[in-house]
């Protein structure tokens, strides 16, 4: 055989095994896209609930905010402080 004969044979033999290569559907792309698809519920319920936690969380702050600068208010009235009599 000439040396740029099997050249050419050896070629064409990776552009057959690549071709074969790059038409085959790649199941473990998909399967691994289900598992994630199948675990997003789980994770977005964790999710809300952990956001529902940490509103709640700051709700109480401000409430609890509001509730001394209210007091604070009312002392300074019932005891006229910052007057001068």
């Amino acid at each position: 055989m000439k040396p740029h004969a099997a050249a050419g044979a050896a070629s064409k033999g990776c552009i057959r095994r690549s071709w074969r290569h790059g038409s085959r559907p790649r199941s473990s792309g998909l399967a691994s896209r289900g598992l994630a698809e199948r675990q997003t519920p789980g994770r977005n319920r964790r999710r809300i609930k952990e956001l529902e936690r940490e509103l709640h969380r700051k709700d109480k702050a401000l409430a609890e905010t509001a509730a001394l600068l209210v007091l604070s208010k009312k002392l300074l009235a019932v005891f006229h402080i910052g007057e001068d009599v």
